[in-house]
């Protein structure tokens, strides 16, 4: 079961995705499934500009609620950026590479929560 500090930062980010208008957002608990993190977001931005953007707002009030990224990677070319915090990895994708990849698909033994489960 994930802690506090997860869901917490799972709710930041949410919230920050939601309100950059991110796409279809999803929120998986593999806190049972894996020892990699607690919390995957997934969300999809509708151009690459949007995608950065995105990380962007994550990466800041993340950090200004005092959490560190750990790495980050596909920012420059925006097809995938992957975000790792530790007990939450946020995925922001293009809808192209988001089909493409369908880790909703192959972290299905994760449980998908809603926003209201991380109150």
């Amino acid at each position: 079961m994930a802690d506090n500090t997860a869901k917490n930062m799972a709710k930041i980010a949410y919230e920050v995705l939601e309100d950059k208008k991110a796409v279809d957002i999803t929120i998986i608990d593999i806190s049972e499934v894996t020892v990699l993190a607690d919390y995957f977001l997934i969300a999809s931005g509708t151009n690459h500009n949007q995608v950065q953007a995105l990380a962007d707002n994550v990466e800041e009030k993340l950090g200004k609620a005092g959490y560190a990224m750990r790495q980050s990677e596909g920012y420059r070319t925006a097809n995938w950026i992957l975000m790792d915090y530790g007990d939450i990895i946020v995925h922001i994708f293009d809808s192209e590479n988001r089909l493409f990849y369908d880790l909703e698909r192959i972290w299905r033994d994760g449980r998908t929560i809603t926003k209201e489960e991380l109150e």
